[in-house]
């Protein structure tokens, strides 16, 4: 069993040795603009590209919430776009963070990540513009990824 390491820094740039898989998440109506995905943007178009591709051909796809895509951006680095939020405004039903969608999708991160024999980098998910509560997501990562002995850094943007 591995413990989460925190560090400061940018989780478009991770560090450390090997594959490395950077995780993040999405919503489920097929917007991207705001928060973390504008950094993952700037540094690689892939990841964009594909979640919108995945998002107009959901008919014929698993997308939805819970679902992960995997987008190769470098020899050694991967994109995950988690879809782990509904919507994306507060209203009757709270905030948009789903604890049991990005719950499955980090089971898929961790089959993923033994796949590949990769570490998995992330900013504080579901904590941004969804709303969720770190407390929350953090045993959901222990469960999924370090119980199973997956390397996982947590990236706190600034200084």
């Amino acid at each position: 069993m591995s413990e989460i390491r925190f560090v400061r820094g940018d989780a478009t740039a991770p560090q450390g040795k090997g594959v490395k898989l950077i995780v993040h998440v999405c919503n489920d109506l097929g917007g991207w603009g705001k928060g973390f995905v504008l950094a993952l943007s700037r540094r690689w178009p892939e990841p964009e590209r594909a979640y919108r591709r995945w998002h107009r051909e959901r008919a014929g796809n698993d997308f939805g919430l819970g679902a992960a895509q995997f987008v190769q951006v470098e020899p050694y680095v991967w994109v995950g776009n988690m879809v782990g939020q509904r919507g994306i405004r507060t209203g009757s039903q709270g905030v948009p963070v789903r604890y049991e969608a990005i719950d499955k999708a980090l089971a898929r991160v961790a089959d993923k990540a033994l796949e590949l024999g990769a570490s998995v980098h992330m900013p504080r998910i579901g904590c941004g513009l969804s709303g969720g509560k770190w407390s929350r997501v953090e045993p959901l990562i222990a469960d999924r990824l370090t119980d199973r002995g997956i390397e996982v850094t947590v990236y706190d943007h600034g200084d």
